[in-house]
């Protein structure tokens, strides 16, 4: 069965860009499975294990005549591969997800282009956002990442730089999911007005991803971006309600958005603050060693407080100015109440009015009645 990543009006000329738009998820996921493949064969089982399975096991089998151990892995070069692999998934199920749920309900809402394309976006992201906050809070209460604060710092760099498969493949898929967003520019026909948001959306995720992961900043970097999707799936959820008219549950939603994006942010300052400038800056081993995987560096520190910091910053600027411009057009469309008259101008004007008139009225009578109307 044929997947579709967009909806096909036409029979475009095979190699042109309307063909590779219309069918890349087609085309996408055959080059997928030529790697799943690969696996059935000996001669291309290796190569074909570092693209599909994760890579650099770092468990220690001492006997083997007991019970397996709790499979740990790092990082190293080898996940380029798997980051590969799994952006082709990622672009996959990016359209099975458009075609099967979003585009079903979208022909029902009868949206405006405008509407549809932002209804779409929110679709995917609630999707990624709410399987991204479910995952991690998983990951977090499973490893005891919350049970004491200072496990956020102690052990490192070995207890942090070998990760569990759950924890290691997390960080795979976020740098796989938002790398799989600069082709989808592309797929998704967007307009190059609405480009460069995306572009820096996508950046800032897959960049911070990388340097928590890269660096073994992996049990902050998982807290931090657990507490980013909690309040973005909120988010993603109030604009699809919003769109579909639903407007009583999207408001509520909304004004509970605005606690939780506030409340998040606090937090992540206040995380970010204990675990660098507090807690990596009291153990001992503060030199730089790639080897061994520590980047515990005053250089280091300084930088990941600050650009954090600056990110979380920046989110609560934008916040805030949004908020401000709506009050001011909600200000600016308001009906604006005119001023009543005094009373006494009102009985004046109507007593200067009377006499007007009956004047009038006179003046329109023969001129023998009129001196008698004005002697009475």
């Amino acid at each position: 069965m044929a997947i579709k990543g967009v909806r096909k009006s036409k029979n475009p000329p095979i190699l042109s860009h309307e063909f590779f738009i219309q069918n890349h998820a087609d085309i996408v996921s055959c080059v997928a499975m030529v790697f799943v493949l690969g696996l059935m064969f000996q001669a291309t089982s290796p190569l074909a294990a570092i693209f599909v399975t994760l890579s650099h096991n770092a468990t220690a089998f001492e006997d083997l005549t007991q019970e397996a151990p709790h499979m740990l892995y790092t990082n190293g070069l080898k996940d380029i591969a798997a980051v590969f692999f799994y952006t082709l998934i990622c672009v996959v199920i990016h359209a099975v997800i458009q075609e099967y749920i979003i585009d079903k309900v979208t022909r029902k809402m009868h949206l405006s282009k405008t509407k549809h394309s932002k209804f779409n976006e929110s679709g995917q992201l609630f999707v990624f956002s709410a399987l991204c906050s479910a995952w991690g809070i998983n990951i977090i209460f499973k490893e005891n990442v919350l049970t004491e604060i200072s496990s956020l710092w102690i052990g490192y760099p070995k207890e942090h730089s070998e990760m569990t498969f759950m924890l290691k493949f997390f960080f795979i898929v976020q740098l796989s999911y938002w790398l799989h967003c600069f082709p989808e520019l592309y797929f998704q026909k967007v307009k190059k007005e609405d480009m460069a948001k995306k572009i820096q959306y996508a950046s800032l995720f897959f960049v911070f991803s990388a340097a928590a992961y890269i660096m073994n900043f992996t049990h902050v970097g998982l807290v931090l971006l657990v507490l980013r999707f909690i309040d973005e799936s909120v988010l993603h959820l109030c604009r699809l309600l919003h769109f579909a008219e639903k407007m009583k549950p999207a408001s509520t939603g909304f004004g509970v958005w605005n606690i939780l994006f506030v409340g998040c942010r606090l937090i992540s300052f206040i995380v970010t603050i204990l675990t660098f400038h507090y807690g990596l800056a009291t153990l001992s081993n503060q030199e730089f060693n790639v080897a061994i995987g520590n980047f515990n560096t005053p250089f280091i520190r300084f930088n990941a407080l600050v650009g954090v910091c600056l990110i979380q910053a920046w989110m609560m600027w934008n916040f805030i100015h949004f908020h401000l411009r709506r009050s001011r057009e909600k200000q600016a469309l308001a009906p604006k109440k005119k001023a009543p008259e005094p009373k006494t101008k009102g009985k004046k004007y109507k007593k200067d009015d009377s006499k007007r008139h009956g004047e009038d009225d006179v003046s329109m009578l023969p001129e023998a009645d009129q001196n008698s109307r004005r002697r009475k």
